[in-house]
């Protein structure tokens, strides 16, 4: 039989990226840890980045997932907000990236479905679906599930490729 295939999500944020690790073995999903990565508002946006960053490569080196999938941030109407958000979602990608894993990135839509069925639905929808899920994951903050419904989409895409 072959070893579980760890799976780390990451929701990025500047103000709160969420994280999420899972086991997958075939189609049977585990929960293994999750969080949130939230630097203080009051450091300047150069700190803030590299508390995601070292955050985020403290969870690899914890978790030791094999793959790693980062959800594409919505395009925000505030230019500004847009390309601060680019640089921590530049963190979820950097950080896994450079400790060997392969990334992939799914659509909010994507995530949801995947999780909820439908693409449309909300994170209420989405966090009640990950406490059935994932029953040993407890209360999740909206963030960590979110990761981990990235996570979960992941898992399913590996499995619908594997199949095809």
């Amino acid at each position: 039989m072959n070893k579980p295939i760890r799976i780390l999500g990451l929701d990025p944020g500047l103000r709160r990226t969420g994280w999420g690790v899972i086991a997958c073995e075939g189609a049977r999903l585990v929960h293994v840890a999750h969080g949130v990565i939230a630097p203080r508002d009051s450091l300047p946006f150069a700190e803030r980045l590299h508390t995601l960053f070292v955050e985020i490569e403290a969870v690899v080196a914890a978790h030791a997932p094999d793959e790693a999938a980062v959800e594409e941030t919505f395009m925000n109407s505030n230019a500004r907000s847009a390309l601060k958000l680019g640089h921590a979602r530049a963190m979820a990608l950097v950080v896994p990236a450079r400790a060997g894993l392969p990334v992939a990135e799914y659509a909010a839509t994507v995530v949801k479905k995947a999780v909820v069925g439908t693409g449309g639905a909300d994170k209420a929808q989405v966090g009640w679906m990950i406490a059935r899920l994932l029953p040993t994951a407890g209360k999740t903050a909206v963030d960590a599930a979110d990761a981990l419904a990235v996570a979960i989409a992941h898992a399913h895409a590996r499995t619908a490729r594997r199949v095809a």
